[in-house]
């Protein structure tokens, strides 16, 4: 592992993507596809391991159509292993070759679509490549200083402007309470325990990602060869994920991209290093979650729901409306009955119909304006909508009570 991450390697090994799993797991992995009726892309694969890059690319198109064979649930796993075995034999090809781009794109789709058994190989694969990429484009020489064209802009809206395409009664109840300067303590005395919404103004200032990623050239630079899976499984490159939020205009009621509750610090590792888990995260004791990316252009929303775990919801770039009901009002709030829905609710904010769901009108409920740079704790089973009212790019942590910490 340390040799895949320790930048240029020397000599002959400079050239070559290091698999110590796959290497051990082979024989098991081919003779479970063989079991499955998986002969040609054994050949396939047996050649690719030599060397043969048009069977790597072969075996690799084996794999995809069986992804694509039915439901997504009904694929074997093994199938996505295989994936991500020709994924690796593609990109270490690639890699031999020079070919930076190409292999950490054939490493960034066996992340997204393949299995968990080769997983930290394609990581380990990943910083390497990634690695070796910023020698040569330059961007471990990124200075926060040196400023591209701005995400956004931060060009305001009024408030009037806002009202107007916010849930009706927006910004009329109780505002969340900001609080700059909030010790470890007093969060935990005050909000944790109490289970009470806090905005904390001032949490985040140290991070590199304030000053980086509302530059738009360092993102395409970090991302330029990334793809990101959206809500309605759309695969393309960061770039033009990049390009197609920048469409849309502030007073948008029709977003067309989002990349929602996405695992993007797993494929971009240099976003990673530009975030720092706040020391809120830690109160009581409780054990931390991945973490989710949630990017997109203005008029993005999040329906109305609740989560299970404490979440900080960090605003690194532009602004979000947020409006939060306590536990005590959810029958008010019709969720489903359905199980997995029951931490929904039926009932569409923008669009509010009183007569199918006339108890919601009255409800008391908290909002607040998230802007850049803050920070909204938002208790577990607290109910929460949210509206992206610029370009928006943010990170929630969840922590809960229990289990096991699965943040690196």
């Amino acid at each position: 592992m340390a040799a895949a991450t320790t930048g240029a390697a020397s000599g002959e090994d400079s050239d070559i993507l290091e698999t110590p799993i796959l290497d051990a797991e082979r024989p098991n992995l081919l003779q479970k596809i063989s079991e499955e009726g998986g002969y040609a892309y054994v050949r396939m694969a047996s050649l690719a391991a030599l060397g043969d890059f048009r069977a790597a690319e072969a075996a690799r198109e084996m794999a995809w159509e069986q992804l694509h064979s039915g439901p997504w649930h009904a694929v074997l796993p093994i199938w996505r292993d295989a994936y991500s075995m020709a994924c690796l034999h593609v990109a270490r090809l690639h890699y031999k070759d020079g070919e930076f781009k190409e292999a950490l794109r054939a490493l960034d789709m066996g992340l997204i679509m393949g299995g968990t058994v080769l997983r930290k190989d394609l990581d380990s694969a990943v910083e390497k490549v990634s690695t070796n990429a910023s020698a040569i484009w330059g961007l471990s020489e990124y200075e926060g200083s040196v400023k591209g064209r701005p995400l956004w802009n931060g060009e305001d809206c009024s408030e009037a402007e806002f009202l107007r395409v916010l849930p009706i009664r927006s910004l009329s109840c109780k505002v969340v309470e900001r609080r700059s300067g909030l010790s470890l303590e007093g969060f935990l005395c005050d909000y944790f325990l109490p289970g009470y919404p806090v905005i904390i103004a001032d949490g985040m200032a140290h991070w590199p990602a304030r000053s980086k990623w509302n530059d738009l050239n360092y993102l395409k630079k970090v991302g330029r060869n990334y793809l990101s899976a959206g809500w309605k499984q759309e695969l393309m490159s960061f770039s033009e994920f990049l390009n197609r939020i920048q469409s849309n205009n502030c007073m948008s009621l029709e977003p067309t991209t989002y990349l929602a509750q996405h695992p993007l610090f797993d494929q971009i590792h240099e976003l990673r290093k530009d975030i720092v888990i706040p020391d809120y995260c830690f109160a009581g004791g409780g054990d931390l979650r991945p973490l989710n990316a949630w990017f997109g252009p203005a008029g993005t929303v999040t329906p109305l729901h609740h989560d299970p775990h404490h979440n900080l919801l960090a605003q690194v770039v532009g602004k979000k409306y947020v409006r939060l009901y306590p536990a005590s009002v959810s029958e008010n709030l019709y969720p489903y009955t359905e199980t997995m829905l029951s931490n929904s609710s039926q009932v569409d904010l923008d669009c509010l119909d009183v007569k199918e769901f006339p108890k919601v009108i009255d409800l008391e409920f908290m909002d607040c304006i998230l802007d850049e740079g803050e920070m909204l704790y938002i208790p577990p089973k607290w109910w929460h909508y949210v509206r992206s009212l610029t370009i928006s790019f943010s990170v929630s942590f969840w922590w809960s009570n229990s289990g096991s910490s699965t943040v690196p």
